[in-house]
Formats: C-alpha cells, structure tokens, sequence
C-alpha cells in the first residue's frame, strides 16, 4: 500500500469493477481510466480495476487502467491496482497479465465460505475450499506481494470455518483479508 504505518485508513474503492454491477452501466477502457485518474486525485490508495476474466474488453480495459494510472508521477501518490479473480488459476494467470504493468499491483481473489455457496455453487466440500483458498493465494503471492482474499457471502458462512478459511488464506500469504457481505 502507499504507506507503511499501521495507524493509516487506507481506501479502497471498487467503483470500476462494482459499479458496473447496476443496471444499465458499462464503462469503457476510457472512461474507466478517466475514473480512476479522479480517484487519484480523490486520494484513494486502491482502486479495484476490474474482474480481467470477465472479458477480453474488461481485461483489455484494466491494462490500460494499470498502465496509464497504475504507474504514479505527478503531485499524487501511486496508487495500488488491484484485479479481482476469482480462486482459479486460470483467473488468477489473467489477472496478472493485466495488471502486471502497474508499480504497485495487487490480485484480489475470493472464494464462496458459506454452505449454502459451497454445496449448490461450487459442489465442493469445506476442505476443498481450504486447500482451494491456498493454492489460489499461493498462485496470486507468487505473482505480486500484495495479495488480497474475499470469503465470498462470509456474512452467511460458519464462523468456525471463515475463521479457518482466513486463516489459511493469511498463512498462503494474503496481506488483506476482506470479510464481504455478499448478498446481503
């Protein structure tokens, strides 16, 4: 992140990747990098630039952000660019890719923590999501050192296994936890 003080708020805004979820938005390649260019100037320290696997568009999209905001000059701090994937390698590999030419990236992965997610969703098991929450960790780690994890509808999950799902997230080498209510 910009600073190094554990006492600093940090903001994180996700208005390029979130914000197209309303009805009727889609932002362009340059409206996204516009966007981001005000939340800059806003001082937001992270700005989620998009779901890279989503699309060729969105991919092609979140590169440009990382490139034209992603590399700092000027009067502003450097913002992080952050990618989310979801925990797949395939996900994670694209996310990367666009967001490799930042100077401060990040890959935000996540994973269904709840029952409900994990029994109908994704048809694994709790164990399988731990061991899943590791290697995909693992994988977005061995790209950059800033590696965020997002129990996808943890507000609905068992607190028992979130707790051991962040765990295993935080020992893989997550260095933020993000705790989503999901769909509630």
């Amino acid at each position: 992140m910009n600073a190094k003080r554990a006492d600093r708020v940090r903001i994180f805004d996700t208005t390029l990747r979130d914000g197209e979820q309303s009805p009727g938005v889609s932002l362009s390649a340059t409206e996204k990098v516009e966007i981001a260019r005000w939340l800059v100037r806003m001082g937001v320290d992270v700005i989620e630039a998009g779901f890279p696997a989503a699309s060729h568009e969105e991919r092609l999209a979140v590169e440009q952000v990382a490139r034209e905001v992603g590399q700092g000059g000027g009067s502003q701090p450097t913002p992080t660019i952050c990618a989310l994937a979801r925990a797949t390698d395939a996900d994670i590999d694209v996310a990367w890719e666009a967001i490799r030419s930042a100077k401060r990236p990040c890959i935000h992965t996540f994973l269904a923590a709840s029952d409900i997610h994990l029994e109908y969703k994704l048809r694994i098991t709790r164990q399988q999501a731990i061991e899943r929450t590791k290697a995909a960790v693992a994988r977005a780690r061995s790209y950059c050192d800033c590696v965020q994890f997002s129990p996808e509808d943890a507000s609905r999950a068992d607190t028992d296994f979130l707790c051991e799902m962040v765990a295993a997230a935080v020992e893989a080498g997550a260095t933020t936890i993000n705790i989503p209510d999901t769909v509630g």
